[in-house]
């Protein structure tokens, strides 16, 4: 019985260790991801038919 709740106990320390605090705040302006706009070679897929389908998720 001893046994038992020596282990519940290291348990709920494991417990309390872990989630007893909140994790860092992250700032907003490390959220966002900032790229450069490419534009599109329209000449590349104007022979394809089925670019419109490949664009759209369809394949």
């Amino acid at each position: 019985m001893e046994h038992e709740r020596t282990s519940a106990d290291a348990a709920q320390r494991q417990r309390h260790l872990r989630f007893s605090r909140l994790p860092e705040p992250i700032r907003l302006k490390d959220t966002v991801e900032e790229r450069p706009v490419v534009t599109r070679d329209w000449g590349s897929s104007a022979c394809n038919p089925d670019a419109w389908l490949i664009r759209m998720g369809g394949l």
